[in-house]
Order: structure tokens, then C-alpha cells, then sequence
């Protein structure tokens, strides 16, 4: 089973590179059978680009999240603690053997069973 995770453009840019080697979620999916993130790049790209493996998930306090990855978060300390403000628990995704599309695809191409982007995530079987 795969999910798609939108995230932005720009950090979608640093996993490319290989700098950003954590993607940060304030929630996570329930299943657990996931094992493939497909990438959606929000707008203005808006494109389903690539994927990658889970190589893990953290659970923890945002404080002891950011000391486990900031060396591979590919963000500042600041959008860090802005993104997890008022929450005592964060998420941090461990990317693996990220695949770059040759060809980006629209979600409707990808997958015509989902109507619209997902907020967060969504899961596919794609």
C-alpha cells in the first residue's frame, strides 16, 4: 500500500538533492501496511514527481525530534518549530531510495480514483 503526501515545491527540491532525508508530519497515516510514499508538489507545481521508501517513522516531543534529524531535516529550526508549535508530539518520515519521475504526472493520471489533492495524505494502490 502507498500514500501520497503533498508537500512543497521547495522541499520537495531538497529531497531531490538528497538534504532533506526527513519529511515532517504533525499527523500520520493509521494503516500499517504503508511502505511507499508517492510524492505530490503542491502548487504552483501541482504534480505527482516521484517516490520513496519509508525507511522508518519517529515518534516523538517536537524538541527530541529535532535533535534525532535536523542534520537531514533540509529546514531551518525556526520553520520547524513554527510547523510543530502547540504540539506535544510530531512525526518525521526517514526517506529511502527516493525515485524521481521521468515525466511528472497529474494525480488524475497517477491515480483516477482520487478526485482532489490531498490536505496531508491519502492512500493509493496505485
Amino acid at each position: 500500500m502507498k500514500v501520497i503526501l503533498s508537500i512543497r515545491p521547495e522541499f520537495v527540491e531538497r529531497i531531490f538533492s538528497g538534504v532533506k532525508k526527513f519529511e515532517y508530519r504533525k499527523v500520520i497515516f493509521i494503516r500499517n501496511d504503508i511502505s511507499t510514499v508517492v510524492v505530490y508538489a503542491t502548487k504552483p507545481f501541482g504534480k505527482v514527481v516521484g517516490e520513496f521508501e519509508i525507511g522508518g517513522i519517529i515518534v516523538n516531543n517536537p524538541k527530541e525530534l529535532w535533535k534525532q534529524t535536523k542534520d537531514y531535516s533540509g529546514i531551518s529550526k525556526t520553520y520547524f518549530n513554527e510547523y510543530f508549535k502547540g504540539k506535544d508530539q510530531g512525526f518525521a518520515i526517514k526517506i529511502k531510495n527516493f525515485k524521481k519521475y521521468d515525466q511528472p504526472l497529474d494525480l488524475s493520471v497517477y491515480d483516477k480514483n482520487i478526485k482532489a489533492v490531498p490536505q496531508s495524505f491519502c492512500y493509493t494502490e496505485v
